[in-house]
This record gives structure tokens, sequence and C-alpha cells, in this order.
């Protein structure tokens, strides 16, 4: 079952968008944003966020590929 963004209904999102999505929105989350939608939601960058998934991939979250 694929995911959609659900601000702009881009669809099959990465690993990594829904694993950011999970960390940063809590666990229980069923809606998901893409990464551009992420980052307008959280008023933040693209960068910031793919800064994050690095970080988080380092400690060795199993959320990111």
């Amino acid at each position: 079952m694929s995911k959609e963004c659900i601000a702009c209904g881009k669809t099959d999102l990465t690993k990594n968008e829904i694993g950011i999505n999970i960390k940063l929105l809590g666990e229980k989350t069923e809606a998901y944003y893409c990464m551009d939608c992420l980052a307008d939601y959280l008023e933040v960058s693209v960068q910031d966020i793919l800064d994050k998934i690095e970080e988080f991939k380092e400690e060795g979250c199993k959320l990111f590929s």
C-alpha cells in the first residue's frame, strides 16, 4: 500500500519520507507529508530535514534506509 502526501497528493513516498514523518510527528501518525510539504508544515528547509535524516541514520535509527 503506497502512502501519499496529505497536502499535495504526491504518491509513492520514500522510506525516508515516511520515516521522518513518524520520527517528527509521532509514531501514531497515519497522515504523511512529502519532503517539500513537511518542510512547509514545520517551517524549515528541505535541507534541514535531510540533515536530520542523516543524523538519525548515524544514530542507527531503523526508520531510515
